[in-house]
This record gives C-alpha cells, structure tokens and sequence, in this order.
C-alpha cells in the first residue's frame, strides 16, 4: 500500500488565487475580447452577466460545496466524491467527465502555452518585426508548423518544440511538489505579477490616443465603442438573393458621413441601427456568452470540485467561490476586455481588424503583433503581453492536472509521485499527437469542439442536478454554509433547482440543433453541418477521428482504473510536520 497522505491549502487567499489561476487564462485576454466584439458589445456584455448570474455562479457554488464535503469524507477525486457524498456508487461514473475534460484539454492547452512562451522569447530577442500582417501571419504558421505535419518539432527559437518541452517539464516539476508547495506557492507569485504586467500594458493601450493621425477615425475610444456601445450601426448591402447582408459596421462621425454618401449613390446599400434587443434576439449570442462563462469561470472542467476538496471545515467556500470569480472577472472584463480589440482598431481601424480576424488565434497572434510592431517600444510590451499569457496559461494548465493526479492516488491507491508519473506519460503522449498533427491545426481544434461545447455542458448539467435534486437543495445549501461568513442568497435555491439546470439542457440542445444537426437559427438560411461534424461522417478526415478517438481512449483509460475501485479508501489525514 502506497504511503498516501492528506494534503491541503496553506491559505485561504492560497486557495483564492489558485482557483483564480485556474479560471485566468487565453480565454480572458483574447478569446473574449473576440466574443464580445462579434457579438454586439454592450448586448453581448448583457448576455454575459445573465449567463453569470444563472449558470455560472451556481455551478461554482455547487462544485466548491461538494468538492469540500468530499474532502471532508476524505476524497479529492470526483467519482469517489460523487459517490461519497450522495451515497450513490454509480455517481462515480459520472465523475469520469470531470477527470477526462481537464487531462484531454491540457493535452492541447499545453501546447498553446508553448506558443506563447516562444512568442515572449522571440521579442525579447527583438525579433518580431512585422510590416505586413501576411508576415506576423506566416511567422505563426510557421512557429506552430500550420502548413504541413511534423513541421512545428523544430529545436530553435522559430519553431515551438523547444518550447513545448521547457513548458511540460516546468508543469510537471510544479505538480510534482504538490498542492502547497507546488500549486499555492506558484499562484501566490504568479497570479499578482499577472495583474501587474496586465496593468501596465492596459495604460499603455489607454494612453495611445490616435497612432496614426492619417486615420483619426482609429482612435482608443473607437476601439472601445466598437465593443461596448449597446447599440449598432451597420452598412448592408443587398447580395444577389435580394437578401441583406451585413458589410461592416460604422464607429465614428467621419465613417457615418462616408457611408451616407455610399448609401445615397447605391440602392443596393443602406444603412441600419441595430439595438441592444434585437441583438439579444440572436440565440447565437446567448450561446457565446454562456459558451465563454464557463472559460471564464473553470465551471464545468472538473477542476474546482477537486480543488475545493482540499479545503478544510471552517473555510468559507461562499464567501472564497465569490472571491475567486470576481477576481476573473476583473481579469476578463475590466483588463483584457480593453487591451486587444481597442488596440488593434487604434491601428487598423474596424475594417482591418475585421480582415484580420476576430478568433482567438488570429487577434493574439497575428493581429496583436502588428499592433506592437508600430507602436513605441513595441518589443518591451510584446515580451510583457505574451509573457502575461504565458503566465496566465501555465496557472490554468496546473489546475488540469490536479483532478487526474487525485483519481490515481485513490483508485488506484498509490503516492503522489507515482501518480504524477503515470499521468506524466499519458498527457505526454496526447500532447505529441497534438503538438505533430498541427496541419490547419485539425487536431487541436477538433479536441477542442468535442471537449468543451459536448462534454463541460453535460458535466455541469449532471453536477447541478445532483446538487439540487440528488442531495438536495437545503442540504446542499447547508453544506455551503458551513462555515460561512456570508450566506448565499435564497434566489439561488429556485435558480440552482430549477432555472440553471433548464438553462444549460436548452443550450445543449440548441448547440445540438445548430452545431451537430446543421439547422440555422437565421430564417432561410440553408441548412449546413459544422465541418466537425463533415470530418467524421460526411468526409471523413483521418486526424479528426483520431481525435475523437483519443477522447475515447482517455475515458476507457479512466474508467478501467475506476473498476479496481470500487470500494475507494479516503486518503488519510496529513501527520503534523508531514511535507505536502
């Protein structure tokens, strides 16, 4: 038998930030900042605090509650937490989702990380210089080898291999040390260089005014109105259905008179106001910013219900949970919503932003550069920006490893160390498949669209459900309130019973429609299937499937050392002096 022994956080603001850490990442600081752009601004941000306030909330306190009541029976794993604190044995199936969403997720995050750090190296060497952006996109694609298999496992400072390694091993060392001296230590660092370096870059982007006074219509504070002005106008253009189709939309006074000119000379053009409502008519929207709450929050990952189980009795979880997720949301709204998309329009105007891409990818790795290519001392904020990233990503990926570590000790009732090596090798092995297959990055955007839109969703559907309806709502409100200083609001009883668990079904079955099925939520649009559903059963792609079936594995690989476990053994508590 394995000496086992029970670890815990050194701290409540240890815990704070590490949970912080976990939910602070690219999603904060490029993949939102698209959202809301794309999606109306001020409606989006609307949609957004709905969706926060009725799913992502009380998932978090749902997943801090049983994931510390868990700890308390002695588990940190979720099947044999789901199964300790129900008394239901079968609910540990269940639990394989929350195991398998963060190993397979870190399979390919780690990989992105990598990217970032190679970025942050590259301009700390003063080697990213970019006149065009068909150079700062060519040097990506040749960084992550996006042409042709195989072509990103270069060793040098162009080519993310060396990088790819340097980041599994910093995880892998960090993880090693365990949850306080490993997880705690790093986050209570990293987490306020993070908003330090975040800071200072914000009033660098602030203070820019108008770069190019060519262009004053490219300013700072059209680059806010474009994503937060509530409502919208738009230049359309008739195509040759005779349907409408939006062109672009109008920021500023110049532009607006330029366009009333175009419209005037053209009856295939006109102009058009979109308010706030009819933006928040569009399912799609409400779909992305529920979609982003759950990047935002780590609700849904499987993550926060294991790292809450180290927590002891007296420790607030409302009050911590609370905490943790303002603390994102600071991260997310107030610093990197007004860092990429305002600077980026500051240079290239709406119209070339657009051109550029509102992705993920394309905003922080093609568009972001430019942007540091012309601006004053753009090398030092590059290094910082990416560094930031860099920082922000290895907390997030820390957080994935955690839950896999917890289930091998007690399923299959071994050390830490042990466990950290067997789930060393398995990520490493998804990870090289990842990090070889990276043509048109099929492989890492197929895991991707399966794991977080299909698997996250039905996790927090399950866990709220058995929140509310297996233990209980007023159980499981007084586990909450264990020793709480403030208590959740009685609100949450009727949302966590009845509106969450609704919410999240109908949003699963909306992705299905549209997403799997290929209906359109537009009238008269044509129906068309998502090109991950194509790769698997209309033209079928061979790296797709390989994909889907790495999922698959990951999850046999789990359940088939869940089965010895049957009868899991809780870890025992930690001897006093004992190293964690």
């Amino acid at each position: 038998m394995a000496d086992r022994i029970k670890e815990s956080w050194n701290s409540r603001i240890g815990v704070i930030l590490a949970v912080s850490g976990s939910a602070v990442g690219l999603g904060n600081f490029l993949r939102f900042p698209g959202q809301v752009a794309e999606y109306g601004g001020g409606a989006f941000m609307l949609a957004y605090f709905v969706a926060f306030l009725l799913i992502g909330l009380p998932i978090c306190w749902a997943e801090w509650a049983m994931g510390r009541e868990g700890g308390l029976k002695g588990f940190n794993s979720a099947p044999s937490i789901l199964a300790a604190i129900t008394q239901r044995p079968g609910l540990r199936f269940v639990g394989i989702i929350a195991v398998v969403i963060p190993v397979v997720i870190y399979m390919y995050y780690v990989v992105i990380e990598a990217w970032c750090l190679a970025y942050a190296t590259n301009y700390l060497f003063g080697d990213m210089r970019f006149n065009q952006t068909s150079e700062a996109t060519e040097f990506f694609n040749n960084l992550i080898g996006a042409s042709k298999d195989g072509s990103a496992l270069g060793f040098d400072i162009k080519h993310v291999g060396v990088f790819f390694v340097a980041v599994f091993i910093l995880n892998f060392v960090l993880i090693w040390r365990g949850i306080s001296r490993g997880i705690e230590l790093f986050c209570k660092y990293a987490m306020p260089t993070l908003l330090v370096v975040a800071l200072i870059i914000l009033v660098r982007v602030l203070t820019l005014g108008t770069p190019d006074t060519a262009h004053p219509d490219r300013t700072i504070g059209n680059g806010l109105g474009y994503m937060w002005n509530p409502s919208k106008q738009v230049l359309e253009v008739k195509d040759a259905n005779g349907e409408w189709q939006q062109e672009r939309e109008i920021v500023d006074a110049k532009n607006m008179q330029d366009a009333v000119a175009l419209v005037a000379d053209d009856e295939g053009k006109r102009l058009r106001q979109l308010t706030a409502f009819e933006q928040l008519s569009n399912p799609n929207l409400w779909l992305a910013a529920a979609g982003q709450i759950f990047f935002s929050l780590s609700v849904g990952f499987g993550v926060i219900i294991t790292y809450s189980s180290y927590m002891k009795k007296k420790d607030d979880i409302v009050l911590s949970g609370l905490a943790a997720a303002s603390a994102n949301e600071f991260c997310e709204v107030a610093v990197g919503g007004l860092i990429s998309i305002p600077a980026a329009v500051a240079f290239f105007g709406v119209s070339g932003l657009a051109g550029i891409g509102l992705s993920t990818f394309d905003i922080g790795f093609k568009a972001l550069p430019m942007v540091f290519s012309q601006m004053p001392a753009g090398m030092l904020f590059g290094f910082l920006f990416f560094f930031l990233l860099f920082l922000a990503a290895v907390t997030s990926s820390l957080s994935m490893l955690q839950p896999g570590i917890a289930f091998l000790e007690e399923s299959l009732n071994i050390n830490r160390r042990q466990s950290v090596a067997i789930l060393g090798f398995v990520v490493a092995m998804g990870s090289a498949y990842v990090l070889y297959f990276s043509a048109d990055l099929k492989a890492l955007d197929t895991l991707d669209f399966w794991v977080t839109n299909l698997l996250m969703v039905v996790l927090a559907t399950a866990q709220v459900i058995i929140f509310a309806w297996v233990i209980g709502i007023e159980k499981g409100f007084e586990m909450a309130h264990a020793g709480a200083a403030i208590r959740i609001p009685k609100i949450f009883k009727f949302t966590m019973k009845y509106i969450t668990p609704l919410l999240l079904i109908a949003i699963l079955g909306c992705w299905f429609y549209s997403s799997v099925l290929g209906y359109s939520f537009d009238p008269g649009k044509p129906r068309e299937y998502s090109s991950y559903v194509s790769d698997l059963f209309i033209k079928p792609n061979t790296i797709a499937w390989m994909a889907v079936g790495l999922i698959a594995l990951t999850g046999l690989f789990i359940g088939l050392n869940l089965l010895p476990a049957t009868h899991f053994k809780p870890t025992p508590p930690a001897k006093k002096g004992a190293k964690q």
